[in-house]
């Protein structure tokens, strides 16, 4: 009998919502358990030396923290339905959604979930029941405060009408594009789920898809996109409305056209801190020079380096570089460049001028590699 895995998260967790939705598509043995559970506070977490969800617990007793870390360590082990495709633009097209529809939207997503007082209510309590699950309403709001409090702390601007009003079109822009390519497809490359979708799903169901007002907006403009969040949350692949497409990529390392108009409009909205924070490493490991197996900071699983000033799309300011978005960037950056020069300039063709391209072809050097859920210059 095979044993199973254990994932440690919350359905509140941004980033444990790609991780869930990819072990229930692959059809990987897993239960799910909440940060309160004792086996987290006592073996998980001092093992990752990290506190964030989501984090796996496999059967020889191994821990990975980071969903894509997580995806990596079982693709390895369960080939089948696989989440990176092997072709060039397919598989440059997975490895940009890998950053930039995860990591990129994760601040329109935080910002549409603490900004609109109809969501607090829910979200406060659905936290405390992270950590107190048979609590009462009063124990509920008493934990959830305590996380609510902590994330509300990192830097709220004031909630105008105004600005909710431009998230919502913000959200509503996203939507739009995601209602247009579900018209034809059940995934973002033709009838295979890929990191694409998985990616995605910590802003289409963790936050905007599970709290009131995302899920207001969501369900009144993009019915589409609201099935596909229910279908990426069950293990069956083929969904009924598309039960005769054929579960695999599309022939001839095609991306469909509404795929990279997703990837496109997230790349110009979101993405320019990427290809600052890329600019901004070069630069300090120019100078720095580190030697192989330098860890950047051991007590963090996720640090950013002192700002460099950096230019870019006409402005030049001070930008200190995620390592975690570094090291993100250059699985797309890496791999591309390993291409051929036909290849390259096919990808490059796909996606055309603008932030995906230019994030493409900067230096990858040094290389960032995770140890022991570290980030080290390989």
């Amino acid at each position: 009998m095979q044993k199973s895995y254990t994932l440690y998260g919350s359905y509140a967790s941004y980033f444990t919502a790609k991780s869930r939705a990819y072990l229930r598509k692959k059809g990987v043995p897993f239960v799910e358990r909440l940060p309160s559970d004792p086996m987290f506070r006592n073996k998980v977490r001092p093992a990752s030396g990290s506190q964030r969800i989501p984090q796996l617990l496999t059967p020889e007793g191994e821990v990975i923290q980071d969903s894509v870390a997580i995806q990596d360590y079982l693709e390895a082990r369960f080939p089948e339905l696989p989440a990176i495709p092997a072709t060039p633009r397919q598989r440059v097209f997975v490895h940009l959604m890998e950053l930039l529809a995860s990591e990129g939207l994760l601040r329109l997503a935080w910002l549409h979930r603490w900004m609109f007082e109809e969501n607090l209510d829910f979200v406060i309590k659905d936290f405390g029941r992270s950590f107190k699950p048979q609590g009462s309403d009063a124990e509920l709001l008493k934990y959830g405060h305590l996380i609510a409090d902590r994330m509300r702390s990192y830097g709220l601007p004031e909630s105008t009408a105004e600005m909710r009003e431009a998230l919502d079109q913000k959200y509503l822009a996203l939507l739009a594009h995601f209602e247009r390519h579900l018209i034809e497809h059940p995934y973002f490359l033709g009838g295979h789920p890929s990191g694409a979708d998985y990616a995605i799903m910590g802003a289409l169901h963790a936050h905007m898809g599970r709290d009131p007002a995302g899920l207001r907006l969501m369900q009144s403009n993009a019915p589409r996109t609201f099935r596909w969040v229910e279908h990426m949350l069950v293990p069956e692949v083929q969904s009924p409305e598309f039960f005769s497409r054929p579960i695999e990529y599309p022939a001839h390392d095609a991306v469909p056209d509404t795929a990279l108009a997703i990837l496109a409009h997230i790349a110009e909205e979101y993405g320019e801190t990427f290809v600052m924070s890329v600019m901004a490493f070069n630069q300090s490991m120019a100078r720095q020079a580190p030697r192989p197996g330098h860890a950047f900071d051991p007590d963090s699983d996720q640090p950013t380096l002192a700002a460099e000033q950096v230019k870019y799309g006409g402005r030049e300011e001070e930008h200190g570089a995620n390592l975690h978005h570094v090291w993100l960037s250059q699985r797309a950056r890496g791999y591309f460049q390993g291409l051929s020069r036909d290849e390259r300039e096919h990808v490059l063709a796909m996606l055309g001028e603008g932030v995906a391209s230019d994030m493409l072809v900067m230096p990858v050097d040094p290389r960032i590699e995770r140890i022991n859920n570290r980030l080290v210059i390989a």
